[in-house]
């Protein structure tokens, strides 16, 4: 090897060991500037001049799950009526003593099949009690193209 800034030798790929040698030493590759590293990161062979460290960029495991858009989030249902708009209320419990906790009052979702007949099939939707009011005074397709809602991809 010639003399250059950093030169290293591997020492088998599952060992991890590697030489380092100094931009000085240009005479062998066991030198007085050659150190070895090891996994303790520290000194162990102060005798002979050698330190050893380990390589942990060949020993780290790949990734098991890296999402392609970084900001891409898992779809979850929301405690949302799609129909109404209702969402969670934020309210104090009182205790006894008059201590306030914070507390989140859920709007009452209910899973609910509703005959379309534009579409001449049933549809499965998260409704609140409310929007299922509604819905049976005005009708499902009303109430649907009031909020906006396409019923072909429910």
């Amino acid at each position: 090897m010639a003399a250059s800034a950093t030169a290293a030798v591997f020492f088998g790929s599952s060992s991890g060991l590697c030489l380092r040698r100094g931009a000085e030493s240009s005479k062998g590759i066991f030198s007085s500037k050659t150190q070895a590293v090891s996994d303790i990161g520290f000194v162990t062979g102060q005798l002979s001049g050698l330190k050893i460290s380990y390589d942990v960029s060949s020993q780290l495991p790949s990734p098991i799950f890296t999402p392609s858009l970084p900001g891409l989030q898992p779809i979850v249902a929301r405690r949302i009526c799609p129909f109404t708009g209702k969402k969670a209320n934020k309210a104090n419990k009182i205790s006894f003593s008059a201590h306030k906790t914070k507390k989140l009052q859920f709007v009452n979702l209910q899973y609910k099949r509703i005959w379309w007949e534009g579409g001449k099939r049933f549809l499965k939707l998260r409704l609140s009690t409310k929007a299922i009011k509604t819905i049976e005074k005005n009708g499902l397709e009303a109430v649907a193209k009031k909020a906006g809602i396409d019923l072909r991809k429910c």
